[in-house]
């Protein structure tokens, strides 16, 4: 059997999506030593590096296999001249076009020649032309000329298209996050996949109630291998960082609508209002627009807040056990699998009631949500579970139990491989 697995990135980028697709290919590989398993991905780094130039790419040789799995590494490739606002206005384009009232029989075909753009990646196009595997999993909506080549190599050779769209659903009384992850060729991609995949049953009821007929769509979320996570050495990570202090941190990619900045705002208030003395620590990259707004905060408030940007495994489990309280108030997780990592090290959590993450931590039970952006609100909740032990410690216990019986790397690889087998018997 012959599994292909395409998406933004991957390892040794390690992120929600890149995690949750390398453990189902490393397993895939150990259980079924006979098949061959496929990853094809960018030379991506940051983030912007879709979209801008002079941002990180990945730095390893287009070619090479990891843990038995092959990496084809293709290179993202940018229209001349064009400024970087190209591709955010591109985006806005096709939002537009979807919402127009063209008939989708001519909005459709439209939309998929205009996303080829978003991001630019002929080499991984013309890849996916040549070549056959008897499943093709795509991850990650937005990322669609990704999808869209996907999903004309199973137009051509009839293999089993499993699509996971990490669809973001924002705000829920603000559509200005989901629209990117809903447009009608996206939709499209849902409707004619022979499975699709979802992380929370929030994500799942919403792409139904759009039409994907319920009985292709899986709930399954993200996996976590403990032993990755766990058995940190706390104080080591104080040791090097010189902290004494209570810490309140974050992991993953500092940028707004991951409620970074919102997080910071929070804790300035706490200082401001001399009712804690914790340290913040930021780690996971960096996007710009929360770089400038980090350079301008006061000599003493930058004092407070240690931005590591991207730290290895090693130095990532020794800041989930120096931690005190994980803080990840973002309207854009389909998921959110730090929370899992941060119950599994007996911290509790502090999410926003936005996007997927309500399906996952249950307010009050294992964690507490606030409005996306209600600073104040952030602040109290991160302060609550500061002070009051018990009560962390009781919502970082009901979190560790929920991980454990729904949320293991090995549960999660079942889940997805009764899926595969499931969608390459239909054929």
């Amino acid at each position: 059997m012959r599994y292909l697995h395409v998406l933004p990135r991957y390892y040794p980028f390690i992120g929600g999506s890149e995690v949750y697709i390398q453990q189902i290919v490393e397993r895939l590989v150990e259980r079924e030593p006979s098949a061959e398993v496929s990853i094809y991905t960018t030379d991506a780094w940051d983030l912007e590096h879709f979209w801008s130039s002079g941002k990180r790419t990945i730095g390893r040789p287009s070619h090479e296999v990891i843990n038995g799995v092959e990496v084809e590494r293709f290179k993202v490739r940018r229209v001349p001249i064009i400024s970087p606002l190209f591709f955010p206005v591109w985006r806005r384009l096709l939002t537009m076009l979807s919402a127009s009232p063209i008939p989708s029989g001519v909005a459709v075909p439209l939309l998929q020649q205009a996303c080829r753009m978003t991001p630019l990646i002929p080499s991984l196009g013309h890849a996916l032309r040549q070549a056959n595997y008897d499943l093709v999993h795509a991850v990650n909506a937005p990322f669609d000329s990704i999808i869209y080549d996907s999903w004309q190599n199973v137009k051509r050779t009839g293999a089993a298209f499993v699509f996971t769209p990490h669809v973001h659903l924002g705000e829920p009384k603000n559509p200005q996050v989901r629209k990117y992850y809903t447009m009608r060729h996206q939709m499209h991609w849902m409707n004619q996949a022979d499975a699709v995949i979802t992380m929370t049953f929030l994500e799942r009821d919403y792409v139904v109630s759009l039409g994907v007929p319920g009985e292709k769509v899986h709930i399954v979320g993200p996996g976590i291998e403990p032993t990755t996570i766990m058995g940190g050495n706390g104080q080591a990570f104080r040791q090097k960082h010189s902290i004494e202090t209570p810490i309140v941190f974050y992991q993953g990619t500092a940028a707004f609508d991951k409620g970074t900045v919102h997080l910071v705002q929070a804790m300035q208030l706490l200082w401001k209002e001399k009712k804690t003395e914790a340290t913040l620590v930021i780690a996971g990259p960096v996007m710009s627009h929360f770089q400038k707004f980090y350079d301008e905060l006061s000599t003493e408030d930058k004092a407070r807040t240690k931005v590591l940007g991207f730290i290895s495994p090693e130095e990532k489990r020794d800041l989930f056990a120096a931690g005190d309280v994980f803080a990840m108030p973002s309207r854009t997780d389909s998921f959110g699998i730090v929370y899992l990592e941060a119950w599994l090290n007996g911290k509790p959590v502090v999410g926003a009631a936005a996007g997927g993450v309500p399906g996952l931590v249950s307010h009050q039970q294992d964690g507490l949500l606030e409005e996306f952006g209600d600073i104040p609100a952030i602040a109290n909740s991160i302060l609550t579970l500061l002070e009051d032990s018990s009560l962390a410690a009781k919502l970082a216990a009901a979190g560790r139990k929920k991980t454990l019986e729904h949320y293991t790397a090995d549960i999660v690889y079942s889940k997805v491989k009764a899926i595969y087998d499931h969608a390459l018997e239909a054929k």
